[in-house]
């Protein structure tokens, strides 16, 4: 039915000319009958194309005969806040921090729990060319009436939450430049943070899905260098970039200086450590061995999961972990059903710096040890003889795993993970050693391996599932 399709590891995500009305009301259809839900919950993001998108996913859902309940706009974290309280599975449209010219489905289960390629975006792919999920004989039958659509509005139910999870009373006064990136960021912030004693410094927050001031997508240096410049021409305590869907959040110190996301992790989770002692928290294979560390010093389990959404919540969830978080500044938390939510993230950061005299760089520096390259991203032709031949170079000189990718442990605070991409013909090498030199030698040593097995020297940063 569909033969050219984005489904990709996570969710359904591609260029406007391949995420089609026709598509999303398929989808919508198969999810339906996925899902075996009562009701499904719908909301979208501001890119030009989403409300039509999220109108044909609606008209597919309720040819099932399952109604739907359209939020509208809504940030995704404000989705899983919805699917979490209503107990339903639930549908953003939104491509995340892709350029303007994608979109996108991301599908949850109720309570907001993950659907990836294991656990349901492959029976939508069969349903897209067969018209049948898997065990089928024959396609479904539409119903004598199709279901209802019902216009909600928990913007306040969901601000309410998220400020009553976070202790905000009693912060010092900041002075904060916040990027939205004309993203949803700028939906839900305003409510958020209103009569807390905050200057904010607003940059991009009109909703615009064309990003006419940089992409959002804050792991990319280029998309912050505006913020960078807010934060030190107003004298700023912080800054803080939200991505398109507002998932995710940076923070960058009083000096313009990105905090890395693992650095960010460790902070937190030594807080929430020192509230509540012996709490679980998950990371990803890509997270820093300081992080690690500081979590096992504040009397915490860390829980090492695979890279993506999917497996850290289910980590998550298996563990009864409190806190969650990707090196890509991803947060998750036990009290927001596992889920990620960069507006809930910036909150805890708000509360940390309010409640500290350290500037930030001074805060977070003890969870800064070691030197890391970040994601390194070659274009190869064939991953697995790729990684194959970098493994035969390593097995001698450190413990192998293969959680995702390849993970070598070298010893000395040396390792390194090379994993493919789920969406592009790339492998992905992040290394990290005590010093800047070993991590350069150590990277340079493998990407020169990289290239050795497969002609590879195109160097792609920015991409990212």
């Amino acid at each position: 039915m569909h033969p050219c399709h984005p489904i990709k590891a996570y969710d359904i995500r591609g260029h406007v000319d391949d995420v089609t009305p026709e598509l999303a009301r398929t989808v919508g259809e198969a999810f339906a009958y996925l899902a075996k839900a009562e009701k499904i919950v719908v909301a979208h993001d501001m890119r030009p194309t989403s409300p039509v998108l999220a109108d044909a996913f609606t008209a597919g859902v309720s040819t099932t005969g399952t109604d739907v309940i359209a939020l509208g706009l809504a940030s995704t974290d404000q989705l899983y806040f919805a699917s979490g309280t209503l107990h339903l599975p639930a549908a953003m449209i939104t491509a995340s921090h892709n350029p303007a010219s994608d979109n996108g489905i991301k599908l949850v289960g109720p309570g907001a729990s993950p659907i990836a390629q294991d656990t349901g975006l492959e029976d939508i792919h069969t349903y897209l060319h067969t018209g049948r999920l898997p065990g089928q004989s024959h396609p479904a039958q539409a119903p004598a009436s199709a279901g209802h659509v019902y216009s909600a509005d928990l913007h306040q139910a969901y601000t309410s939450y998220l400020r009553g999870l976070v202790e905000l009373d009693g912060i010092r006064p900041l002075k904060v430049a916040i990027d939205a990136g004309n993203g949803m960021a700028g939906h839900v912030l305003p409510d958020l943070l209103e009569g807390l004693p905050l200057d904010i410094v607003p940059l991009y927050f009109e909703l615009d899905g064309t990003f006419p001031h940089h992409d959002a997508d804050p792991m990319n240096p280029a998309n912050l260098t505006d913020l960078q410049a807010a934060v030190v021409g107003s004298g700023a305590d912080l800054g803080i970039a939200f991505d398109g869907d507002a998932d995710r959040c940076f923070i960058l110190d009083e000096r313009g200086a990105p905090i890395p996301p693992c650095a960010l992790l460790a902070w937190m989770a030594t807080r929430l450590l020192a509230r509540k002692p012996d709490s679980t928290v998950v990371h990803d294979l890509l997270t820093s061995a300081g992080t690690i560390e500081a979590i096992t010093e504040a009397g915490g389990t860390p829980v090492r999961s695979r890279v993506g959404h999917a497996f850290v919540k289910l980590a998550m969830e298996a563990h009864g972990a409190a806190l969650g978080g990707e090196a890509s500044g991803h947060y998750y938390f036990g009290d927001f059903w596992h889920a990620d939510s960069g507006p809930l993230a910036a909150l805890h950061v708000l509360n940390a710096v309010g409640h500290s005299v350290q500037p930030v760089s001074q805060a977070t520096a003890p969870f800064r040890r070691y030197a890391s390259s970040g994601e390194v991203n070659t274009r190869v032709t064939d991953a697995p003889a790729v990684i194959r031949a970098v493994e035969e170079a390593f097995e001698e000189r450190g413990f192998i795993d293969r959680l995702d990718g390849l993970s070598v442990s070298l010893g000395s605070g040396c390792w390194f993970n090379l994993r493919p991409s789920n969406v592009d013909p790339v492998v992905r090498l992040t290394a990290e050693a005590p010093t800047d030199q070993a991590m350069s030698e150590l990277r340079d040593e493998i990407l020169e391996l990289i290239a050795g097995a497969d002609g590879a020297t195109a160097y792609v940063p920015g991409l990212s599932e």
